[in-house]
């Protein structure tokens, strides 16, 4: 077929609203070609030109997702083997860490502890029970909420994450400050929760809490030279 010809039907198809890649499957002429004759010609694509461009964006879309599924899961496949089993020493390492960021450090104080993540307060509880060996009887908790929380929900729903009974909670503090609350609004669904032994005798309240503050020393003052 004649090249002016295909080149008139080019730029005919091209006024009509077809992609490079129609075109060329119409006329069987290489893109190459059709980007040196067709650079000028302006373009608004139609409606089946629209629909190949959806489907194959679409299509690309659905690839990326499974690739970067793909890659998540090695990559959490990967970080699960390299941690393996945690062991009992390991979770009372992770406590000691939590205390550290997180609990009361007060000399002579209490055992307590404070955070939003419900995760963490699982964590935190779990090495209260299993570790300190605290009973739930000796769990005092008060919620820390914003005006935009449900006292009541916030309630139950770290009684029911702690299985401290509704009872050991004290009054519920409503932080009204304005430039907070806009802060965190929608943020803390449940609010912010403070954990706290007692019922304890003195002694053994301080002894525990004395522990604690040692095994909190002896990671603390680990011989990190060379590490960092």
């Amino acid at each position: 077929m004649h090249k002016s010809y295909l080149k008139n039907e080019a730029i005919l198809l091209r006024h009509k609203g077809y992609s490079y890649e129609l075109i060329k499957n119409k006329i069987g002429v290489s893109k190459g070609t059709l980007c040196d004759w067709l650079k000028t010609i302006p373009f608004k694509a139609n409606s089946e030109t629209l629909e190949r461009m959806n489907r194959g964006l679409i299509k690309s879309i659905k690839t990326i997702k499974a690739l970067k599924l793909n890659r998540d899961q090695k990559t959490a496949n990967s970080a699960k083997l390299e941690l393996g089993k945690l062991s009992n020493r390991d979770l009372m390492m992770l406590g000691i860490g939590l205390y550290i960021g997180e609990g009361g450090k007060y000399e002579n104080g209490f055992i307590q502890f404070s955070n939003s993540d419900p995760k963490v307060i699982k964590l935190a509880m779990y090495w209260f029970i299993k570790v300190l060996k605290i009973e739930i009887k000796n769990f005092y908790m008060i919620n820390h909420i914003y005006p935009d929380n449900d006292i009541n929900k916030s309630l139950n729903f770290w009684s029911t994450l702690t299985s401290v009974p509704v009872n050991q909670f004290g009054k519920t503090y409503v932080d009204r400050r304005i430039n907070k609350s806009l802060r965190n609004k929608g943020k803390l669904t449940h609010g912010t929760l403070h954990i706290r032994v007692k019922g304890l005798e003195k002694y053994a309240r301080v002894a525990l809490f004395q522990k604690v503050l040692t095994w909190i020393d002896i990671v603390e003052d680990f011989n990190f030279a060379g590490i960092v």
